[in-house]
């Protein structure tokens, strides 16, 4: 009785992890386990991935972001600049430690800020702000969402180029979230508790470094091979449940949807398919797609029939603005907004839709403008 339970909240919780893993198993029938599936797996992709996400639970152990976002936040006096402090927060960290990651660090801070000055209103707003922060902040660095790091490795893209492409997007990305928060939210004063927040100075620095290499890794400066010794060697012995906290069902999510991606890629029918609709507008289908599948399954999935990475490379970005399933990350500020108000799960839902479809209207037709 018990391990039904078990199995039901695991796949809610990984739901996207399931249907990777069953979608592989499907697309093993027809393409049996050979020599080639090996070669499916972009192996630094998931170094990197494994080595930003370890170091970036360390520092969250530390209350590292909480006490620096806490600093930033407790310097605005007003309901306006305080929203705008907390979605710009969630920007700069999407960039740095990952759409997710970014969220589960700043959301709980978000709720704490409205909860002890008595703005409980704008939760859903904040909350939503945060999440579009967070999936479009994280599209100008290869290491800011799961799918850039997989593009950027898969098709080898020059740090120039990679910033090039996604820095139009992300500016007007930048201007209308700034400017939702401030037709939306009043000048209201209000008063944040001045309680101070502690941080361990030695291994801040120690992690700091750790992420430093991490990042030097995904740009190529250093070979993948050293993030994996070094980072876990050190961490086991300063933070083991750092390493615990990884998310490993993100990881092996990307590893089912190589086989499944490698697998199509080898049936004629499914390969010309896919193919043709590429061709015709890599841009939209792959921002289409990702309103079904998730960005993170359609980066991987798309990268094996085009080899227009731009416009693949903003479509699954861009693309993470939608509806619910079109990041992980809306799922993630789904649950924690149903854990503060159950009540409110249908009103945040419609006005979810309305913002995020909002802003994936005016991305779609800004790039398509520029020839993308």
């Amino acid at each position: 009785m018990f391990w039904h339970l078990h199995i039901g909240a695991f796949i809610r919780r990984n739901t996207v992890l399931c249907v990777a893993v069953l979608a592989a198993a499907i697309t093993a029938f027809f393409v049996p386990p050979d020599g080639q599936y090996w070669s499916y797996f972009d192996w630094k992709t998931l170094a990197c991935l494994f080595c930003v996400l370890a170091v970036v639970c360390a520092l969250k152990n530390i209350r590292f972001f909480y006490a620096l976002a806490h600093q930033i936040v407790r310097r605005f006096r007003t309901m306006r600049s305080c929203v705008l402090a907390l979605v710009y927060i969630t920007f700069i960290g999407s960039m740095l430690i990952a759409n997710d990651m970014a969220l589960l660090t700043f959301l709980p801070l978000g709720f704490l800020v409205l909860e002890t000055t008595g703005k409980r209103q704008y939760m859903a707003f904040t909350f939503i702000m945060q999440n579009i922060a967070a999936n479009l902040g994280g599209m100008l660095t290869p290491f800011g969402n799961p799918q850039n790091l997989y593009l950027y490795s898969r098709f080898d893209i020059p740090d120039g180029e990679f910033l090039a492409i996604m820095a139009p997007p992300f500016a007007v990305s930048v201007l209308l979230i700034t400017l939702c928060c401030l037709i939306a939210v009043r000048p209201e004063p209000l008063e944040l508790p001045d309680e101070p927040v502690e941080v361990d100075r030695k291994k801040t620095v120690l992690y700091l470094l750790l992420f430093a290499l991490s990042i030097a890794i995904v740009f190529r400066g250093i070979p993948y091979v050293v993030g994996l010794i070094v980072i876990p060697t050190v961490l086991w012995f300063a933070d083991r449940k750092a390493l615990i906290m990884v998310d490993y069902p993100l990881l092996f999510t990307f590893a089912a949807f190589f086989i499944f991606a490698g697998n199509l890629s080898r049936l004629p029918a499914v390969h010309a398919l896919l193919s043709e609709l590429l061709s015709r507008n890599t841009l939209l289908f792959s921002a289409l797609c990702c309103q079904c599948i998730s960005n993170v399954p359609t980066a991987v999935l798309l990268s094996s029939f085009t080899t227009s990475y731009p416009s693949l490379l903003i479509g699954v970005n861009i693309g993470g603005a939608g509806t619910l399933i079109a990041s992980l990350a809306s799922l993630i500020t789904y649950r924690e907004y149903a854990k503060h108000d159950p009540q409110g799960k249908g009103r945040y839902i419609l006005k979810f839709s309305a913002y995020n479809f909002g802003f994936l209207a005016v991305l779609l037709l800004f790039s398509l403008l520029l020839g993308y």
